[in-house]
């Protein structure tokens, strides 16, 4: 895995979670496993919009009751704006803002944008290995399968290391 993946802490943190891993999770059925983490998710108003305009065009995934919806305190840096998408972009800014520093994104420009920011970067995977750390499911392989169904894509190098690091 790559260094920008780290472990999330034991202690409820917060974690600015985007668009994708919502999706993904969503899509899986992942979501009761997901909120009984220890941390607490924040999203900012941009992803939320995502989902909203996601749900009303028929797709399947809301934003869950254990995310906390936070409007950003300033505008989104341009040079973000060009290279990001509105939710990743606001994503990184929200966790500047607050101080945050642990994100959730899956998209790689995102995640390198993030990174180069000196924030932690998981993504669904990582979500799911903590579930398994903490206990809260016996295996991840079973929800990689189900993400891979879903149309997730994931080069095959990661998934490999994933599971061997998740004993599997």
């Amino acid at each position: 895995m790559s260094s920008t993946r780290s472990p999330l802490p034991s202690a409820p943190e917060d974690v600015v979670i985007n668009t994708g891993p919502l999706v993904a999770l969503g899509k899986i059925g992942a979501f009761d496993v997901v909120g009984r983490l220890p941390l607490r998710f924040v999203t900012p108003r941009q992803v939320a919009d995502e989902i909203e305009a996601g749900s009303r065009a028929g797709y399947p995934v809301v934003v869950p009751p254990w995310v906390t919806v936070q409007t950003l305190t300033g505008s989104i840096v341009p040079l973000t704006q060009h290279l990001l998408d509105a939710g990743e972009a606001a994503v990184i800014q929200l966790a500047t803002e607050r101080g945050i520093l642990d994100v959730c994104i899956d998209e790689w420009r995102g995640r390198r944008a993030a990174d180069s920011v000196g924030l932690r970067v998981t993504g669904s995977l990582g979500l799911l290995g903590r579930a398994k750390q903490v206990g809260l499911i016996p295996k991840v392989l079973p929800w990689v399968e189900k993400l891979a169904a879903s149309g997730a894509y994931y080069h095959r190098d990661l998934l490999r290391r994933f599971l061997s690091a998740m004993g599997e």
